[in-house]
């Protein structure tokens, strides 16, 4: 036998590879490495070596070789396949993080991302060898511009912050022009965090709105703060309480009375796609998050993609080179042009193009019909599940939502001393991710749940369950502590969010201060 002859390490695996699938804990690959070991061979072929001098100056150079791990492919493949089945994702089950829109991403846009004629083309290449992709993203920017309501649009923007800040960038363009200094952007207190950070960055001041009973911006607070040197409003709408802004006629005639524009925050798109559109209710800057709305991978799956749509008099500030129909129908031809009074370039190149190709997919598989119908999937489920849940948890606003809803562990924390946090930490042990807990800030022990339109009917069922079993749970003493110290069952227990925050241990081997 093999084994009798050659030690189990030197034939491509650790003795202990097979016992480390049932432990609790993963080494890390420079726990694994063993001196001299390495992945894979290239076999001598005769050819000389080349002097490491004529390849690599003195001067850029190491001492002493760079302190990798050193370990064998099957070492190596066995620690990345066990850590993933450690993770949990959109394909392993419902993500309902409220606000995110975490949803399933259809493999048919995957396919499409890889496609040789799209995946290995150089970024570089000239115009006249990517026709094709040009096509591509003038059809997206069409697509986009007819969902939102506008007239023209950037594909630029790599995620949803950039796009808050290209919309701000175009915003601070327009007035500059007119000779119209202005200093100061509006934002309701039930805003995304990222409003207030894109306004500054913009080089604005940040006046603050509260919500009224209904969690909807006060409009008489709106007005009061009204003048001419307001730029602007950012509005999502629906809002981050998951609630239809009804106002948002009135609030729009009323900043542009004044002077202003309004900015869309697209991250709740996903609630009115086909139903409504942005640029109908008044708007005139909308960012959209393509890693949302239009279910493309997030963060290390993805990247983003976060476009800009504009009405008609933003269009000459928008950031180039653009990707541009020069021919007409007959003959058509694409190509790259700059507005005459460009803001410059938001991104090297032109932003995350593969996420691009898998949104126009998304957009063409579903057509008009297919993206009203994910609207309203969205809103039914998230109102399914905020009747049912209603009796475990506070509503504090006790009306038809939108694409989320958002609930409150107020009367459990006081009852019980379970609070959001224990309850999102718990539900971890039922199968599903945490919903979104403390946000929007405004409510007291928020718990913001998105169930998105890709959830079927068993799925909300199993949640709705598992929250209810846990409020349950929590009435018995041995039921709150369980809570209070959740995680049990995960490969990663209780996190302490502060003190990793406070205490960055950045590699397996630091030592925090």
């Amino acid at each position: 036998m093999v084994d009798d002859l050659v030690p189990a390490a030197a034939a491509g695996g650790r003795a202990a590879s097979a016992p480390l699938l049932g432990r609790d804990t993963e080494p890390t690959l420079f726990e694994l490495s063993e001196p001299g070991r390495s992945a894979w061979q290239l076999r001598t072929t005769g050819v000389p070596d080349l002097a490491l001098e004529e390849l690599v100056p003195e001067a850029h150079r190491r001492d002493s070789p760079v302190a990798l791990a050193e370990v064998s492919e099957r070492d190596l493949v066995g620690h990345f396949t066990r850590l993933s089945h450690r993770q949990f994702s959109v394909d392993l089950g419902a993500y309902p993080l409220g606000s995110c829109t975490m949803k399933y991403n259809p493999k048919i846009c995957d396919a499409v991302a890889v496609l040789p004629g799209l995946a290995d083309v150089h970024p570089a290449a000239p115009a006249n060898c990517i026709q094709g992709w040009l096509e591509l993203l003038v059809e997206l920017e069409v697509a986009l511009c007819e969902i939102t309501g506008m007239a023209a649009a950037t594909l630029q923007p790599a995620a949803g912050a950039a796009g808050e800040l290209t919309g701000l960038l175009l915003m601070r363009a327009w007035f500059a022009a007119k000779g119209d200094v202005r200093r100061k952007v509006i934002i309701p207190d039930s805003a995304h965090g990222t409003n207030p950070a894109s306004v500054t960055l913009g080089g604005f001041e940040v006046v603050t709105v509260p919500s009224d009973g209904r969690g909807c911006v006060d409009v008489e607070a709106l007005y009061s703060v009204l003048d001419e040197d307001v730029a602007g409003i950012m509005l999502t709408n629906p809002n981050t309480l998951g609630l239809f802004e009804e106002d948002i006629r009135s609030i729009a005639d009323a900043v542009h009375e004044v002077g202003g524009l309004l900015y869309y925050d697209g991250a709740n798109l996903n609630a009115i796609l086909g139903v409504v559109r942005p640029g109908d209710m008044g708007f005139d800057i909308v960012h959209l998050n393509l890693h949302k709305t239009f279910a493309t991978p997030h963060g290390g799956g993805g990247p983003g993609a976060g476009p800009v749509a504009v009405s008609d008099r933003l269009a000459p500030f928008l950031p180039g080179p653009r990707p541009t129909r020069l021919g007409d129908a007959s003959s058509p031809r694409f190509g790259w042009t700059t507005p005459e009074r460009s803001i410059g370039r938001l991104h090297s190149w032109h932003g995350n193009a593969l996420v691009l190709a898998r949104a126009l997919t998304y957009v063409l598989v579903h057509g008009n019909d297919g993206l009203r119908d994910v609207a309203r999937l969205a809103v039914l489920n998230a109102n399914w599940l905020r009747k049912r849940l209603s009796s475990s948890f506070d509503a504090p606003y006790d009306r038809p939502c939108m694409h989320e809803c958002v609930l409150s562990a107020s009367s459990l924390k006081r009852a019980t001393g379970v609070k959001a946090l224990d309850v999102a930490k718990r539900l971890l042990e039922e199968g599903f991710h945490s919903p979104t807990v403390y946000f929007p800030l405004i409510v007291d022990e928020a718990l913001m749940i998105e169930p998105t339109e890709t959830e079927s009917l068993q799925t909300l069922e199993a949640l709705a369950g598992a929250l209810e079993r846990i409020v349950a749970e929590a009435a018995t003493p041995e039921g709150a502590l369980a809570a209070t110290e959740a995680p049990h069952l995960t490969p990663v227990r209780r996190v302490d969010e502060a003190r990793a925050a406070r205490h960055l241990v950045p590699t397996f081997d630091a030592r925090p201060s």
